[in-house]
């Protein structure tokens, strides 16, 4: 009689999901303590999981920061019958996720680290700025310097706002960002 064979899985802990959890407690202990007092070790605690094993995945605090971000924004939203409702419709998303707990502190923070870091900076050029500039460039058919600066402008922005007073940018003023951006796409 042949014995039954059943799927044995590797050795270790398993992997799925890790990943999510790592990301959702960045964000909130983020979100709880401020980009500087979210450590390794705090975000680890809170996730539930060794340092090594947030240091197996990502080399830094700064390349986890980044990978969480590149999850959290997810694909653009290149929807839109014109290049203004293209536009209009990304600047209205990144408001929103920037506004989101947690993110634009950990976007902010990141890329104050990058400023003295020139790895980080690569990581998030290469991870984060690249696939959206990419997708836009195409979307909008812009050449990329252009791209590059509606980024600046519409990301800085909406950075300076949440350094500046703690709070995600009004509907009304992201309204005035979009006309102004706008403005200079026609």
């Amino acid at each position: 009689m042949a014995r039954a064979t059943t799927p044995t899985r590797p050795p270790g802990r398993p992997r799925s999901g890790v990943d999510a959890t790592v990301f959702a407690a960045t964000l909130s202990t983020v979100h709880e303590l401020g980009y500087t007092h979210a450590t390794v070790d705090r975000i680890a605690a809170a996730a539930g999981v060794a340092k090594t094993t947030i240091y197996r995945r990502w080399p830094s605090k700064g390349a986890l920061i980044t990978a969480c971000l590149v999850e959290a924004f997810g694909p653009p939203p290149l929807t839109g019958a014109s290049r203004e409702e293209i536009m209009s419709a990304a600047v209205r998303w990144i408001a929103a996720k920037i506004g989101e707990p947690g993110i634009g502190a950990a976007f902010a923070g990141v890329f104050t680290d990058a400023v003295n870091d020139p790895a980080l900076r690569h990581i998030l050029s290469t991870q984060l700025q690249d696939p959206y500039r990419l997708a836009f460039q195409e979307a909008l058919g812009e050449p990329e310097n252009r791209v590059l600066f509606f980024i600046d402008v519409v990301v800085g922005a909406l950075l300076h706002r949440m350094g500046m007073t703690g709070e995600p940018m009004v509907d009304a003023d992201v309204d005035a960002l979009v006309e102004m951006v706008l403005r200079a796409l026609r």
